[in-house]
């Protein structure tokens, strides 16, 4: 995740073109104007310009992928002059992302512009948002274009262990602290046990426990957005280690197989 907005898109583009050439064509930007703002004024942006900052950096970021060499301007960063960039990437377009949390403005934009939706849900039932799915289908349809580039990617916290115990026992400590924490610094309530297993129902939005449940809780919320990827925040906080590593093995022999079989799709 880049919080475009109080970063340089050039130095973004040229980050994730050399991880596109050290992985082999495997690097993807996911792009949002962040839901945490401590970096506007630590990089000297004005809050007020919040929208504005991104709208005219993801201008620019679009051009960069497009063109070998760049003519821009703008009114937040010196203009460009038919200058190359480089490196450049294996993959022609670099993927870009729109990282939303439920703005409709922004889930408009990333629609006109034709570009793939990663759609955070770390609280509240996933049928809340739904809508918002919706809305991005139906305004990229608009501004015509095909429904097969209209790509939407859910985004969820949760942990994987062998039974639910085990998970919610490993999970639960640095969640509590981790987002205890962020909720003091905002005002938020001080999560607690309750809400924590009420959101690792069926119903919620945490991603918490057995292969099968995981398993269940992406087929049940497929149903409801037809999303073509699902990723996964396995680490809110510290954990052990090895825990972490039997989690993406659960992931990756467990989970993908069997919701890949499930859809009868080359990809969850």
């Amino acid at each position: 995740m880049t919080v475009l907005s109080s970063d340089d898109p050039v130095r973004v583009f040229q980050h994730f073109a050399t991880l596109d050439q050290l992985s082999g064509g495997r690097a993807e930007i996911m792009a949002g104007r962040g839901s945490f703002i401590e970096s506007f004024p630590l990089f000297g942006y004005d809050l007020d310009l919040y929208d504005d900052l991104f709208r005219e950096k993801l201008d620019l970021l679009l051009r960069l992928r497009g063109h070998d060499r760049v003519t821009w301007s703008g009114k937040h960063r010196p203009a460009i002059q038919d200058l190359p960039v480089y490196p450049r990437p294996v993959q022609d377009p670099l993927p870009v992302w729109i990282a939303v949390g439920g703005s409709p403005p922004s889930v408009v934009r990333a629609a006109s512009l034709g570009l793939p939706m990663a759609l955070a849900i770390i609280g509240g039932a996933p049928e809340h948002f739904k809508p918002i799915v919706d809305l991005y289908r139906e305004a990229g349809l608009r501004a015509g274009h095909d429904p097969k580039t209209l790509r939407v990617s859910i985004n969820s916290h949760g942990f994987i262990a062998d039974d639910t115990r085990r998970a919610a026992e490993i999970a639960f400590p640095p969640y509590l602290e981790t987002m205890g924490r962020i909720g003091r610094e905002r005002g938020w309530p001080p999560p607690n046990r309750r809400k924590f297993d009420a959101e690792a129902e069926l119903r919620g939005a945490l991603f918490l426990g057995s292969p099968q449940q995981i398993v269940d809780k992406i087929l049940f919320q497929h149903e409801l957005f037809a999303h073509d990827r699902f990723l996964l925040q396995l680490t809110v906080g510290p954990m052990p280690h090895a825990d972490v590593i039997r989690a993406i093995e659960l992931l990756g022999t467990e989970v993908a197989p069997t919701v890949r079989k499930a859809l009868g799709a080359a990809k969850p």
